[in-house]
């Protein structure tokens, strides 16, 4: 077994150079095209100065560059940074400052939205495109920019990657933060085979899978479907599908054994007529990115009777931490299961102590596959990442757990069953939404005195999410202040931040504390989006 997570494919590669590794619409790449490309795409970064662990960006949807850079970089002994296709150039700039990336992989049409935020860089010093022509406009900015072909030219010279061991960092995904501003969880090569490793063996993959990717590779599951084919020599179908259908007639078109998806999703794909070839090919189906609705699930297994479906949960922090055996899916659909293989899973009461059957507590997770805290913020590491619980397991490690900030509960048969979150973390069509990176944006406007993002039960997102707020000293609430805010929503933040439903009030509740009420609120509106769904 690998110990780096990009040797999986030079493995391939060795024991079936000519078996397809990547499929992209009517692309086939092999397991030793494949490596080909990401060690040329290695010796490149390395022709233009990457140092050990430093940081390489890559802004593009799913596409070969993409998997060609994120494993490059990690071949040539960096560290890679997806960053999600949907983000806006302000939130693109933040990740490139605050883990100080150094190259940024991108294409030509995406480089021209990010001009006015290159200067803001210092870091940033040089640009790959994805074409080989060079935008006019990028003369205006303080990088170099080169096209492909000026890159892969760089891959004659001869460089020897830098050195790293398994627990050094490869990798570093960005995910949304209570305190507004997204968070980087920093993931080791170590973190990221075992998890792969994990997922294997429960869902016992093999090199005859093909997999079809329709989850962002920015996010850690998405991530997870490369590390996992590769790892066992399959293959794995790149697709950003416009429609539900697509994803179906994709499954018929390549034959595709394997499917994730998150809830939202699945609740528009079991509403479709599944053609014939779609429900013989799947091997397994899995959910992502939150809990599957019950009536969701029963439906698929009428579609799917042949297929095993794996009900799943994680954190970024930990990539996969349960999983609910296709057997016990009928039996208790509403739990999450127990830990993945590799994974110590605890519910620890407020004190510290391991909870007693159908006693609630915090998910906290041990083991391999805790990544190891986040990018350049020691105070929000501390705070969820912490040595093993001595009192409620006899263990001796210098590892430390993180504790989800998810409130579960054990049956007498070892099964956990989700309960809430302890934060006010919205979880929309699979993403983890910051209330405060929203509000940041309303607040910029000038339009509000105070605004408040909810997350509301939603029977197709999971939440939906609700934006109430207070006008403007001289404003009033009318359709023409809301069209405004929701303008401002739209410009700056990606299709799965902007809120469902606009709200304006003449004031807001407050709790003893002085603060908005949520809870309240929240009461309020707990079932606008059941009735206007």
């Amino acid at each position: 077994m690998p110990d780096l997570i990009h040797e999986s494919i030079f493995h391939s590669a060795q024991v079936a150079p000519d078996s397809p590794a990547l499929l992209f619409k009517d692309q086939t790449f092999t397991y030793s095209e494949l490596q080909r490309k990401v060690q040329l795409a290695a010796v490149a970064l390395l022709d233009l100065g990457i140092g050990s662990g430093e940081r390489v960006a890559v802004y593009l949807p799913k596409q070969p560059e993409t998997v060609f850079s994120l494993f490059g970089a990690a071949a040539a002994g960096a560290c890679f940074v997806p960053i999600n296709p949907l983000l806006k150039p302000h939130q693109v700039a933040y990740i490139l400052t605050h883990c100080g990336v150094k190259i940024l992989v991108t294409s030509a049409s995406r480089l021209v939205s990010l001009l006015k935020i290159c200067a803001g860089c210092p870091d940033l010093h040089t640009i790959v495109l994805v074409e080989d022509q060079v935008p006019e406009e990028a003369a205006s900015i303080p990088q170099q920019v080169m096209g492909c072909n000026a890159f892969y030219q760089l891959a004659n010279n001869d460089h020897a990657p830098h050195c790293r061991i398994e627990t050094d960092m490869a990798a570093i995904l960005y995910t949304s933060g209570s305190t507004g501003k997204p968070k980087g969880v920093v993931l080791s090569h170590r973190n990221m085979v075992a998890g792969a490793q994990s997922v294997c063996e429960y869902l016992d993959s093999s090199s005859a899978d093909r997999v079809l990717a329709l989850l962002p590779l920015s996010f850690d599951a998405g991530l997870s479907q490369l590390t996992t084919t590769f790892l066992v020599g399959a293959a794995v179908i790149l697709m950003d599908y416009l429609l539900p259908r697509d994803a179906l007639l994709a499954v018929v078109r390549y034959k595709v054994s394997g499917l994730a998806a998150v809830p939202s999703l699945w609740n528009q794909l079991k509403e479709l007529e599944w053609p014939v070839q779609a429900t013989q090919s799947l091997r397994y189906i899995t959910n992502t990115g939150g809990a599957m609705p019950v009536a969701t699930t029963r439906t698929l297994q009428k579609i799917l009777p042949s297929t095993d479906i794996f009900l799943m949960y994680g954190l970024t922090e930990a990539f996969r931490s349960t999983y609910l055996p296709p057997d016990q899916v009928s039996i208790r659909p509403h739990s999450i299961g127990k830990a993945v293989p590799g994974a110590n899973i605890l519910v620890i009461d407020a004190a510290g102590n391991e909870c007693a059957p159908n006693e609630p507590g915090e998910l906290v997770h041990c083991g391999a596959l805790v990544s190891q805290g986040y990018w350049n913020d020691p105070d929000e590491t501390a705070k969820r990442f912490k040595p093993y619980p001595r009192s409620a397991v006899k263990i001796v490690s210098t590892e430390l757990a993180v504790w989800s900030g998810d409130n579960v509960m054990k049956d007498d048969d070892g099964y956990l069953y989700f309960i809430g979150r302890n934060d006010e973390m919205i979880k929309t069509s699979g993403y983890r939404v910051s209330p405060t990176e929203i509000e940041d944006i309303i607040y910029g406007t000038g339009l509000v005195t105070e605004a408040v993002a909810i997350g509301l039960p939603h029977p197709a997102l999971g939440q939906a999410i609700l934006l109430v707020f207070t006008p403007a000293l001289g404003l009033k609430v009318d359709d023409n202040l809301k069209n405004s805010v929701l303008t401002q929503c739209r410009r700056e933040l990606p299709k799965f931040m902007v809120p469902a439903i606009i709200i304006g009030q003449d004031a807001l509740p407050y709790n003893s504390n002085g603060k908005v009420d949520r809870c309240m609120l929240s009461e309020q509106y707990q079932t606008m989006f059941r009735d206007n769904s």
